[in-house]
This record gives C-alpha cells, sequence and structure tokens, in this order.
C-alpha cells in the first residue's frame, strides 16, 4: 500500500472501504429478502427465525474474531519478508477456522432444546425451530469457510475479490429463495438452503483463487505449529471473545422479549435485521480501516492515526443520523412489507421509531472496538464491548420494560446504544493518550 498523507486519507479510506461496503450491503440484502420472504409464511416461521438469530451472532463472533487475527498475523509476516509463512499461516487459519465452527455447530444442535427453553420459546415452535436448524447449521459452517478465504485476501491486500464475491453469492442467495421456499414447498428450511446453495459456489470459487494466487499452503509440517498457535491465539481470543459478548446480549434480550409473547420476537428479530443493515457502513470501515491504523502505527505516525479515527467517527456519526431521518419517515410502509401479522407489523413500526435514532452511538462503540484492536488494544477494546452490553444496553432494556412494556424495551435500547458510543470514544480518548505516552510523541 502507498504511503498515507494527510491530502490523501479520506481517498485511501474510501479506495479500501468501497468493495467492502457493497458486499456487506449485498449480505445484509439477502438477510433483508429471506425476511420478507419468511414473513409471508406467518409469525410462526418469523419467530422462529428470530429465536435464531443470537445462534447465528455466536458463529459470526467466532469467525470475526479468528478474521481478525488473520487479517493482522499474516499482513504483519508479510510486511516483514516472509511469504511462504504468511501461505502456511492462511492454511493453517483456514484449518483451525473449519473445525472450531462445526464443534461449535455440533454443540449447538445438540443443544438446540435447552437453548430454545432458556430463550423462551413455546413449545409449538420447537419442531419447526429443529426442521430449520439441520440446514441452517449446515449454512452457517459454509458461510463461515467462504469468510475465513475473504480474511485470507483481506490480508493479502485484496478487498475487490471478497466484494464482489458477496454480491454474488448474494444475488444467487435471493434468486433461489421463491423457488426453494415457495416453488418446491420447503418453507423456512427452504431459506437455508438457498444459502447452502449459494455460499458452495462462493466457495468453489474462492478457494481454487486462493490456491492459484499462492495464497494458501497445506504443508504445515514445516510450519512451528506451536508458535504460530500462539502467535495467532494472542490476537484471536481477546478479539473472539469481544465479539462473542454481542450474541450472548442477543440472547439474554430475546429471552427478555419473549416475554412479551411471540409477536414482539418476531418484530424484534426483524427489528435485528434491520439493525444489520443499517449498520452496513460502520461495518465496511471496520474491515477497512485497521489494515491503515497498522501501517500507521508501524510508522510511527499517530497524529495520522487521530486524524483517520476523527474522520471516521465523524462520517459514521452524520451517516447513520441520516439514516435514522429515513426509517423514520418509512417506518409504517416498511413494518407492513416485512409482515403481514397486524401486531408484529405494529410492534416493528414502534422499534422503528425509536431504535434507528440511536445507531450513531451503536455504530461509534463499534468503530472504537475495531480502532482499539488495531492499535494493539485488545483489552480495552473487550472492555468497551462488555461495557456497552452489560452496563449501558441490556440494564436500559430492562429498565425499559419495567416502565413501558414492550416499547419501553425499545425506547431502553435507545438511550443504552448512545450511552455506549459515548462511553467508547472516551475510552479511546483515554487509550490514545496511553499510547502516545508509551512512544513520547
Amino acid at each position: 500500500m502507498p504511503a498515507v498523507t494527510q491530502s490523501s486519507l479520506p481517498r485511501q479510506l474510501f479506495t479500501m472501504t468501497w468493495p467492502m461496503l457493497f458486499g456487506v450491503l449485498s449480505l445484509m440484502t439477502f438477510q433483508l429478502a429471506d425476511s420478507a420472504y419468511i414473513g409471508q409464511l406467518g409469525r410462526d416461521p418469523l419467530a422462529a427465525l428470530g429465536f435464531t438469530l443470537p445462534m447465528q451472532q455466536l458463529i459470526i463472533g467466532l469467525q470475526v474474531g479468528l478474521g481478525i487475527a488473520t487479517t493482522a498475523i499474516i499482513s504483519r509476516t508479510l510486511g516483514a519478508g516472509d511469504t511462504v509463512r504468511a501461505q502456511r499461516l492462511g492454511g493453517l487459519v483456514v484449518m483451525v477456522g473449519a473445525v472450531m465452527v462445526i464443534a461449535l455447530c455440533l454443540a449447538l444442535w445438540l443443544m438446540r432444546d435447552t437453548i430454545m427453553n432458556l430463550l423462551g420459546a413455546e413449545d409449538t415452535l420447537l419442531p419447526m425451530i429443529r426442521a430449520y436448524w439441520i440446514p441452517w447449521l449446515v449454512a452457517a459452517w459454509t458461510g463461515a469457510l467462504l469468510y475465513f478465504g475473504y480474511s485470507v485476501c483481506r490480508s493479502h491486500g485484496d478487498t475487490r475479490l471478497p466484494g464482489y464475491m458477496m454480491v454474488i453469492t448474494s444475488l444467487i442467495n435471493i434468486g433461489l429463495d421463491p423457488l426453494y421456499i415457495f416453488v418446491f414447498g420447503w418453507g423456512l428450511p427452504g431459506a437455508a438452503l438457498a444459502t447452502i446453495s449459494a455460499f458452495g459456489i462462493g466457495v468453489l470459487v474462492i478457494f481454487p483463487k486462493l490456491l492459484r494466487s499462492g495464497w494458501l499452503r497445506f504443508d504445515l509440517h514445516e510450519l512451528a505449529l506451536g508458535r504460530a498457535l500462539r502467535q495467532l491465539n494472542s490476537i484471536m481470543t481477546p478479539a473472539m471473545m469481544s465479539q462473542l459478548m454481542p450474541p450472548l446480549s442477543a440472547m439474554l434480550a430475546t429471552a427478555l422479549v419473549a416475554s412479551f409473547g411471540s409477536a414482539a420476537v418476531a418484530a424484534w428479530g426483524l427489528g435485528t435485521r434491520l439493525e444489520f443493515f443499517s449498520i452496513v457502513v460502520v461495518l465496511a470501515l471496520t474491515m477497512s480501516m485497521p489494515p491503515m491504523i497498522g501501517r500507521l502505527l508501524g510508522a510511527g505516525d499517530i497524529g495520522q492515526i487521530r486524524q483517520l479515527v476523527r474522520l471516521g467517527v465523524r462520517f459514521v456519526v452524520v451517516w447513520q443520523l441520516l439514516l435514522a431521518i429515513i426509517w423514520l419517515a418509512a417506518s409504517g410502509w416498511v413494518s407492513r412489507l416485512f409482515s403481514a401479522d397486524a401486531e408484529v407489523s405494529d410492534l416493528l413500526s414502534a422499534y422503528l421509531l425509536r431504535v434507528p435514532l440511536s445507531y450513531s452511538g451503536l455504530g461509534v462503540c463499534m468503530l472504537m472496538v475495531s480502532v482499539c484492536n488495531a492499535l494493539g488494544l485488545s483489552l480495552r477494546a473487550l472492555a468497551m464491548s462488555v461495557m456497552r452490553l452489560f452496563v449501558c444496553f441490556l440494564p436500559m432494556l430492562w429498565l425499559g420494560a419495567q416502565i413501558a412494556g414492550i416499547t419501553g424495551l425499545m425506547s431502553g435500547a435507545l438511550v443504552g446504544n448512545l450511552l455506549a458510543g459515548f462511553m467508547a470514544y472516551r475510552l479511546y480518548r483515554a487509550g490514545m493518550k496511553q499510547l502516545l505516552a508509551s512512544t513520547g510523541s
């Protein structure tokens, strides 16, 4: 990558971010399409999907934590000029990731009834959830394998191939959804089968490309495995713990929402999907900024890092506020689009009138976690995640529910996200002061 100057900083950020933006946007679009199609099946399939979302976030947390470590370690190794070791590390990451995710999927399947009972799922939903979980877990594993391939690409500075493939697989998924769900009559499991088909095609494209590019090697007997695994674990564990906080919080939030009935769970699940879509720009920035920050940190240019972070924060705040206005204006139409059930539609409309106003705070918090991981402040990043969810978000949900029921719970989400953004930025500034003092800048 070329050297970053102050005048080129916005351009460099844009160049690194736009492929990830369109890629992640396409992933969120197919998830929204899934929700829209499933919503036409009725309340129960939508509620079954809502109970699955916390488990999906758990798997995503594991794969993203490993992806953060992948990008950091392979990029650092390439910077040191050891290309062969970087290739073997790529092979190690893919193998370790595949085994870890399949182990988690098996554990979730074996504990499915216990998990659903803890989340408060109604007995009438359990047969539908069991039928959905087999193809859904296979889809989750296939998606994780594809994600590890994307991580290897990004670590070599290629964000275009992952971005293009995210768009292609998402379009395939959207095209197969109505065929599998309605035409073939597979219902809710058909949505997961469409995802398996799309991600499977992605795997068949991305891994031959990685092998042809020489970015993967599996002669791991030549790799000092103990040292490599320790290096991987030193970054992966704090990052993974940070990524696993949201699904744990989502499980607790879903259990709280479930006390208000299946319509509330269905609306909350749809709102969560819309939230994923709303923070797509933030997610793209969390993928594009860390390589830039790492390069600047290696050069000792702390001033440019601070400038880059300020640029990112200002953009996130303005962008998310604009999106909140759009959701406010379109809340009635969107709620009717995503559910034919009147009660679910009304609750989703109430969600869209409240929670999106807090996405600027949520975006700032997510960005600060990513920035601190890139700065080597992984424990501070973990503290941000813990405080956001267990000091700000969940307590505000509970308090809001006690005061005003399900709509109060949604207002609590608004307050909690805004508090989290303020807290995270303060923690980042304190960490940056410590970093400046340690480097003598």
